[in-house]
């Protein structure tokens, strides 16, 4: 699971290695909920469309993790919904045999790429360093977690 100190810890992390040129592109809400599927947007109310993003995650102890995953998109808020259980179940599918230790570590979603750039680095043609340098850093949505409370009041 997700730490929320985990924010702030990023943004620490992300100033260290230089990630600062980028611009904050959209808003990221990790989907903890099983039963809401967000078909329309949580801030506006407007319908949600899928979209596949290619999203950066930094898996405790410093392992870089690319996922090219298709998420609710809010074109008007620029927010994006993904599934926790579902980015957790590629990270575990993905490491359990290569890397078992790691699974179920902190991770963090940091970020998308350029489709150019993600399938470079999936390729192994750009290094972990050059993928950090080129991350669109996304804002942690501070409404998620009024969003959070609400949700778990309604159930």
């Amino acid at each position: 699971l997700v730490n929320l100190t985990l924010v702030n810890m990023a943004r620490k992390t992300a100033k260290r290695l230089g990630i600062t040129e980028n611009p904050e592109k959209y808003y990221l809400f990790l989907n903890p909920y099983e039963e809401y599927r967000f078909t329309k947007c949580p801030k506006c109310d407007k319908k949600t469309k899928i979209r596949k993003f290619p999203l950066v995650i930094t898996i405790k102890p410093g392992m870089l993790f690319l996922l090219n995953k298709s998420c609710k998109f809010c074109e008007k808020c620029q927010l994006i919904i993904a599934r926790q259980r579902e980015v957790e179940g590629f990270m575990a599918f993905e490491f359990s045999s290569v890397n078992p230790e790691i699974v179920g570590n902190d991770y963090l979603v940091i970020g998308t790429l350029e489709r150019k750039d993600w399938q470079g680095g999936s390729r192994g043609l750009i290094s972990p360093q050059e993928i950090l340098e080129k991350v669109n850093k996304l804002f942690v949505d501070t409404n998620s977690r009024r969003l959070k409370s609400e949700l778990k009041k309604n159930s």
